[in-house]
């Protein structure tokens, strides 16, 4: 089942039935609207965990002699291109190879003097956010690096880590796409972020920004983050808050932003597959968010007081955001909810399987996915003398659950990214 839900949103399965180009009349047509290239050129930029398998998709599509140029970021550059280049950089953390990809995207304008007559197709994907970085010329690299690590350990929601970012990126938050204005801008984007919100999938480099430099502000405020974070950070933020630098766009009249694939395609996926081994599945909601520890107890109180008595393959999709202790162990936010399933689900009166899994192969630690534990797994350890909640309390999840064995969900880097797929098997 959960090998289903990757394949679906797979960039070549997702594509090739959202894309169509014409050679002869030079027509791109993106989820029923055309484009016409007839006097203009094609470019291709963008960022994210699925960036590189969506450029070598895109030249399956689109005959690579029919494309100018292209760069894309991504963590991984095992791909086959001719024509677009691929940059791999840093993911969680940014790094210097992220904002040389940037540059190099962003060059192309005044090396092809692009114009109104070309059209520049943006591959996003989540992650772009980390592997897409540019900060602006008052914050350094090491700045960036710091206010992103304390972001992704506050408990903030993506939301709130975006709007920050964007407000210290000099292509977030619309800024890419306006400064490929006048070009036409068309966007593909695979989202991982509920409610499929435009303005946060990657910071929205090609989407009007809603937010400000106060949200942006207010949010280090509201998770005490003002003290810690860099001076130049706060800085920056308070000058903007004062209207001394350069707001975000909130129009993009050159940018057209297409979603063609998120986490509901997954779980759909996941329901046919349940239902072929027999199972009675039921989507929860492809929007779960919040703490994980209290999450996973909300789920598994739902299904003890038999909520879904009617059905036996429980899905849910989304993406749940750790708060980190000052002494966090080794783990990421899936394995840190199956590792909190098995107190939660102790007292349920049968048998039972749960997976939580990154669709992106990538679970805060690039190795792993996340995890699947069973109505067993508790037993195993308590039968090795490990305190469970010791372990919850440190967010040590990886460390525990490799003690237990038989755990750990291993899928390698996927070339997608849709969020995260959880699924509770009943019996």
């Amino acid at each position: 089942m959960l090998e289903s839900a990757i394949n679906r949103i797979l960039p070549p399965n997702i594509m090739k039935s959202a894309l169509r180009y014409d050679t002869t009349g030079r027509m791109l047509t993106v989820s029923g609207d055309t484009y016409s290239l007839s006097r203009g050129r094609l470019f291709v930029i963008g960022g994210g965990k699925a960036s590189g398998l969506m450029a070598e998709t895109l030249e399956t599509i689109i005959p690579p002699e029919n494309i100018s140029a292209g760069v894309v970021n991504s963590k991984s550059q095992d791909y086959k291109t001719s024509k677009i280049k691929i940059v791999p950089a840093g993911h969680p953390i940014p790094d210097q190879r992220g904002i040389g990809g940037v540059k190099e995207m962003m060059a192309l304008k005044e090396r092809y003097r692009i114009n109104e007559n070309d059209l520049i197709l943006c591959l996003i994907s989540g992650g772009g956010s980390a592997l897409m970085p540019y900060p602006v010329d008052e914050i350094d690299l090491a700045s960036k690096q710091k206010i992103t690590e304390l972001l992704l350990s506050s408990g903030a929601e993506i939301a709130e880590i975006n709007t920050v970012r964007k407000h210290l990126s000099q292509t977030k938050g619309g800024r890419l796409g306006r400064f490929f204005s006048p070009a036409t801008v068309v966007s593909l984007l695979l989202s991982d972020v509920t409610s499929n919100n435009l303005s946060v999938i990657a910071s929205g480099p090609t989407f009007p920004d809603p937010s400000t430099f106060p949200d942006a502000y207010s949010v280090l405020k509201k998770y005490n983050l003002l003290e810690a974070a860099p001076d130049r950070v706060t800085g920056y933020l308070r000058e903007g808050c004062q209207g001394n630098a350069e707001e975000t766009p909130k129009t993009l009249a050159n940018c057209h932003n297409y979603i063609i694939g998120d986490n509901r395609l997954a779980l759909e996926a996941m329901v046919r597959k349940a239902e072929e081994a027999g199972f009675t599945p039921f989507i929860v909601t492809a929007e779960q968010k919040g703490e994980p520890t209290a999450v996973a107890w909300s789920r598994a109180n739902e299904l003890l007081s038999a909520k879904y008595a009617a059905y036996s393959a429980i899905l849910i999709g989304g993406e749940t955001t750790p708060k980190l202790p000052a002494n966090a162990g080794k783990g990421g936010r899936n394995q840190h909810y199956a590792v909190a399933s098995m107190l939660a689900m102790q007292q349920y009166p049968g048998k039972w399987v749960m997976a939580s899994m990154g669709t992106d192969g990538s679970d805060f630690l690039v190795d792993v996915a996340g995890a699947m534990v069973d109505s067993h797994s508790l037993d195993r350890v308590r039968a090795r003398g490990m305190d469970i909640k010791d372990y919850l309390d440190r967010y040590d999840s990886n460390t525990l659950l490799a003690k237990i064995g038989r755990s750990l969900i291993i899928t390698g880097d996927t070339g997608t990214n849709v969020g995260d797929v959880i699924i509770y098997l009943l019996k």
